[in-house]
């Protein structure tokens, strides 16, 4: 059976509802004030956590040249990143913010095999200011689609500050799996190459698996492994 909500946040949805109940019991030997508000209180704070750590299933458009969002959230800067070895020359990068209220589960944006995985440790700055993308602590899974690489990277922000990266190198993804989560609030950046059309721009929502963030060109062929997602 799968779980409406990431396993890692399970962990915590339990201690949050383990609370609630000690405070039942304990409200029920009378009084007012916290006594009587805290089992509420408590029992507030575990649906918001389960909320948080929802994930729900996602469906990537037909079009297996469309390169879906790797994440929800809102789109804060498009534009050209040089020096990523991985992508083999100029890329461009789509910066994805991610707030409390999104879903925090990362997908793949194209089919393929995962040839390059790192984690660097870092800095815990604000997810929007730039710096943050080299300075804070970060996770990137490159992808070799059989069209062209393309690079997603997890960064942690000001609160986020437990990075979850699923596949390791070797491992076959399809477009749309879920490939980790950031705990908390947070930043995904995602690399393509440079002569692939760009769909979005700054102050766009996205969700992840499912908005076209790009498009590979017509010449190139399309990913074998952009299949459906777990």
């Amino acid at each position: 059976m799968t779980l409406p909500f990431a396993r890692e946040g399970l962990p915590f949805i339990l201690l949050c509802l383990a609370a609630a109940g000690l405070a039942a019991v304990w409200a029920r030997s009378g009084g007012w004030g916290m006594r009587s508000a805290a089992p509420a209180l408590l029992l507030a704070l575990t649906l918001f956590v389960a909320y948080f750590f929802r994930d729900p299933e996602r469906h990537p458009p037909q079009d297996p040249r469309l390169v879906v969002a790797p994440a929800d959230g809102r789109v804060i800067s498009v534009g050209p990143a040089d020096g990523e070895d991985f992508m083999d020359g100029t890329a461009t990068r789509v910066t994805i913010f991610l707030s409390i209220f999104d879903v925090h589960v990362q997908r793949a944006p194209l089919g393929g095999r995962v040839a390059r995985y790192s984690r660097r440790p870092g800095r815990f700055v604000a997810a929007w200011r730039e710096e943050a993308g080299t300075g804070n602590e970060r996770a990137s899974l490159g992808i070799d689609t059989g069209s062209g690489p393309v690079l997603v990277r997890q960064i942690a922000g000001l609160v986020a500050r437990r990075i979850a990266t699923y596949p390791r190198e070797g491992d076959t993804v399809a477009r749309g799996d879920r490939i980790g989560l950031i705990r908390f609030g947070s930043r995904v950046d995602l690399f393509v190459p440079a002569q692939w059309p760009v769909a979005v721009q700054p102050g766009d929502r996205v969700r992840g698996g499912e908005t076209p963030v790009a498009r590979m060109p017509a010449a190139v062929p399309g990913p074998a492994a952009a299949g459906v997602p777990r």
